[in-house]
């Protein structure tokens, strides 16, 4: 009960630290998707950008399928998930850390350390330990986290299971953690090896060779491809600064070096860790490289090979608190308030430099801060569900707008965006040719009249635009609000 009580706690503070914000970044896809499980009937003109890709997962089947079940409005639905997924993402590295480390501040330090850092950026890969709303991601380390326990208890047989699980969530993250969990696997003394042993890596490794994704995967490249891939800054090694380059290389460092005091302290279990994720870094950096840099194998870029870090930086997080609680902290509290009160703090600001103009829990039944998303709101309760919308096609980017998604909060159609869509054309080349054809009849939008607006809806049908204020003169609009409009074509 107390260490329920604990991680309750901890996954409370980790939300406070990272913030909520549903409809944000990539939950303009997720979202979306998710409410148009829950009604077909909405974004008949570009349900293409999100539902080809999610052929391959049953996130949003599930979460629409929760909402069904329980009958809890959609926003309290997901904000739950988010919730219990960070609780047993917590759970997880409490359950590593209790093998990895004897003295529960030890193990504590280590979930303490992942609670606070759910928001550090993984180098160069465009992502983070965890999103400020739901993501497959999330769930899917969930069940990658319980499948390293499984292994460390050597119940190869549950791993599968929770790997698989984590597959048919986020193929792409759970790629890389049977990878790990290979190497974690491995008996590296093969005398009398047991039979269900030798059997169970022999399973893992087929598992990660039968598991093929989805036809659409393999559709070639094109010119317009190559556009939208070019939106993709960390799909291009070149263009890495060397602080990200950094971030590569110091965690192989940092796991040499936990492997060694590991060995000095006498902690089999985490010199054990240390080693095997030291191994399967520099294994999936070598081929990352192998993919990503031969021009050759452009297509396979937006398998974002990279972001294997992803769970290097959070078992390397991990190691490391549990190594300053056993060694610095200890029982002493005021030395636990010196290290992840000021830790909290700098990534609470962080959060909130990133997102000024929202506010920092956009809880479930909060009236909006934000003047986009209040726009967006009424785009929702009043204009038709067949309407197709054009925004400036950078409008994520605009001040104020901070990164919300119009489909998934107005849930509305609207023409492709190059901020977003550009990444899921990258991913899916079918709808290369279309977003092309869509952002460019956007480009220059800032300096667009009525009669450009005119041209949007004879050539695509476009009948309602947003604007950032203070708009176009003549037009019909039937909200505005300090930032934004909203206007009907005629």
């Amino acid at each position: 009960m107390r260490n329920s009580a604990l991680l309750v706690l901890a996954t409370t503070l980790a939300l406070l630290i990272q913030g909520y914000h549903p409809g944000l970044e990539d939950d303009a896809f997720y979202l979306a998707a998710i409410k148009r499980n829950l009604n077909p009937a909405l974004f008949p003109h570009d349900a293409d950008f999100f539902t080809l890709q999610f052929q391959a997962t049953i996130f949003d089947k599930a979460v629409a399928a929760s909402v069904r079940l329980t009958h809890l409005p959609l926003n309290v639905t997901v904000f739950i998930w988010q919730f219990v997924a960070i609780l047993l993402i917590l759970w997880g590295c409490l359950a590593i850390a209790r093998r990895c480390f004897a003295a529960p501040h030890a193990q504590w330090a280590a979930v303490a350390m992942v609670a606070a850092l759910l928001t550090i950026p993984v180098s160069g890969t465009g992502i983070s330990l965890t999103d400020q709303y739901l993501h497959p991601r999330a769930v899917a380390t969930v069940a990658i986290l319980a499948a390293i326990v499984a292994i460390l208890k050597k119940q190869r047989l549950v791993a599968g299971i929770l790997l698989a699980l984590a597959f048919m969530t986020h193929a792409i993250m759970a790629s890389f953690a049977i990878s790990f969990c290979i190497f974690l696997a491995w008996n590296s003394s093969p005398p009398k090896m047991k039979d269900q042993q030798v059997k169970g890596d022999r399973g893992l490794a087929s598992f990660a060779v039968l598991l093929l994704p989805l036809g659409w995967v393999f559709e070639p490249a094109s010119d317009a491809w190559r556009q939208a891939a070019a939106t993709r800054k960390f799909y291009f090694l070149g263009r890495w600064h060397w602080y990200e380059w950094v971030g590569v290389f110091a965690p192989l460092v940092l796991l040499a070096l936990f492997a060694q005091i590991a060995r000095r302290g006498q902690s089999p279990v985490l010199a054990r860790l240390s080693l095997r994720l030291l191994y399967f870094g520099i294994f999936q950096m070598v081929v990352a490289l192998v993919i990503m840099l031969p021009p050759s194998f452009e297509r396979l870029r937006p398998f974002e090979p990279m972001r294997y870090l992803q769970l290097v930086y959070l078992l390397m997080f991990l190691m490391a608190g549990g190594l300053i609680g056993e060694y610095v902290l200890g029982k002493h509290v005021y030395r636990w308030l010196l290290l992840f009160l000021p830790l909290s703090l700098g990534m609470f600001f962080v959060q909130r430099q990133m997102y000024p103009s929202t506010a920092h829990l956009e809880l479930p039944g909060a009236p909006p801060t934000n003047d986009w998303v209040a726009a967006f709101d009424w785009v929702r309760g009043n204009t038709p569900t067949d309407s197709l919308f054009a925004l400036d096609p950078y409008y994520m980017k605009l001040p104020g707008e901070d990164y919300h998604g119009f489909r998934a909060l107005a849930e509305r159609s609207a023409l492709a965006d190059i901020v977003k869509d550009g990444g899921m054309a990258a991913r899916v080349p079918r709808l290369a040719s279309r977003w092309l054809r869509e952002v460019n009849a956007t480009r220059g939008w800032r300096n667009f009249q009525a009669g450009d607006f005119q041209s949007l809806k004879s050539s695509f049908g476009v009948n309602w635009v947003v604007l950032a204020q203070p708009g176009i003169s003549g037009m019909t609009c039937p909200y505005q609000n300090r930032s934004v409009m909203v206007c009907r074509l005629e």
